[in-house]
């Protein structure tokens, strides 16, 4: 009995999946799709996605594994850099000792506080002091101390008229 291959319109649909995919989503594609064929769908999938015949039976190990209690995240967790202001002894004292001076809060709402300087000048003031870091980690650093941006309102004038 010979498969029935797919259209080849469809065949380049699956090829630009499958090239999209994760390493481990490939293979488990790849074991789907040669179980779906049936008898000669394992060679018919290798070729069409031009992988290896250990790709598909790895893939087919992965999927007779539970798939919800495994861990779905590519990465672990913790994994990557960490931040500058978690890795750097000191950097959140020196920003709040620049800012004490000039901060200033709401009168009817005490959680409510910002800061007259703008983040640049906040930069360059730890930079002097021995931190150099950019305005994102100033952000950063605002926003885990609760600082917002005072906005500034508009209030309606009325206007008299001469009568």
């Amino acid at each position: 009995m010979k498969i029935q291959k797919y259209a080849p319109k469809i065949e380049v649909k699956m090829r630009d999946f499958y090239d999209s995919l994760s390493e481990k989503d490939r293979r488990r594609y790849a074991a789907i799709e040669a179980e779906k064929l049936g008898y000669g769908g394992a060679s018919y999938i290798r070729q069409l996605f031009n992988c290896d015949n250990r790709t598909i039976l790895h893939g087919k190990q992965d999927l007779e594994l539970d798939l919800l209690k495994e861990n779905t995240g590519v990465r672990q967790l913790g994994g990557g850099r960490k931040s500058i202001i978690e890795t750097t002894e000191g950097i959140e004292e020196a920003f709040l000792e620049v800012i004490k001076d000039h901060t200033a809060g709401s009168p009817m709402d005490g959680t409510i506080k910002w800061t007259n300087l703008s983040r640049q000048s906040i930069a360059n003031k730890l930079k002097d002091k021995g931190f150099s870091v950019s305005v994102t980690v100033i952000d950063k650093l605002l926003r885990k101390h609760n600082f917002c941006r005072r906005q500034a309102f508009k209030s309606e004038v009325e206007k008299y008229s001469k009568s």
